[in-house]
């Protein structure tokens, strides 16, 4: 079977892309600028690339975002749309998109994005599937160094929070290639649902620092429904790995999480 990866170099596309490969996939990544035989030339904003990049694909992984940009709605939505075109025209047979849990729920700008891209994928003539993740490790503890940049930890009062590793999300992708379009949303999130608090007092364990945790109560809407938990899942489709073994692998020293 031959795959298409938008987003190959990203933190998923880098854990996603070996782990095809591994199952007995032939692997294309699509990007800008090409640096290993695997990738082949194309741009979403622009469109430039994507038919020939799409010659011969049986399926497409769709895992590019242009995350909090001012080019998000060009790349996420747009840039979908260009593909899924592209896509039913090469006869591709199956676009498997990967989002957030709360996109449908959240109303922050990035969310609508990727709402609108599901839509996209979703109203398209190629079949499909949709899964969603809770945030990855990698990227809560890049929100914890900028919370705490002024010295105490600044962290979303009374809201729940669920991190998935991206191997659990690979492997998820793995089956869902292997199985084929679902025609269906589905949700994967990591086995622990904490406080965002416990999460930061965690990671400062792991690096030995000893700072405040400052709760903070987020104003409106957006941070209503993530008080109410709608960033986390419970689908029954949980990962392994939890915060701890992240920050362990990271940091090199026990979590106590």
């Amino acid at each position: 079977m031959l795959i298409l990866v938008t987003g190959g170099t990203g933190t998923l596309g880098r854990v996603a892309v070996p782990s095809l490969v591994k199952e007995g996939h032939a692997v294309r990544v699509l990007t800008r600028r090409p640096a290993t035989e695997r990738d082949v030339r194309g741009d979403l904003e622009t469109g430039e690339g994507i038919p020939g990049a799409l010659e011969g694909v049986d399926v497409i992984v769709h895992l590019a975002s242009a995350a909090h940009k001012w080019n998000t709605g060009r790349v996420d939505v747009d840039g979908t749309r260009r593909m899924a075109e592209a896509a039913e025209k090469a006869g591709v047979g199956h676009l498997l998109y990967v989002s957030i849990v709360g996109v449908d729920r959240v109303p922050s700008r990035y969310f609508r994005f990727k709402a609108a891209a599901e839509q996209v994928v979703m109203d398209g003539g190629v079949p499909w599937s949709v899964l969603r993740a809770t945030p990855f490790p990698e990227f809560t503890e890049t929100m914890l160094g900028m919370f705490g940049r002024l010295g105490p930890v600044a962290v979303p009062a009374r809201t729940p929070w669920q991190t998935v590793g991206t191997g659990d999300v690979a492997d998820r992708i793995d089956m869902m290639v292997g199985r084929g379009p679902g025609h269906a949303i589905e949700e994967i999130g990591g086995p622990d649902v904490r406080p965002f608090g416990e999460y930061a007092a965690a990671w400062l364990r792991a690096r030995d620092a000893r700072r405040p945790i400052l709760p903070l109560w987020l104003p409106g809407k957006v941070g209503r429904t993530q008080r109410e938990g709608h960033l986390v899942t419970e689908s029954g489709a949980t990962g392994r790995r939890t915060w701890g073994d992240y920050l362990e692998e990271k940091h090199a020293r026990p979590a106590r999480w």
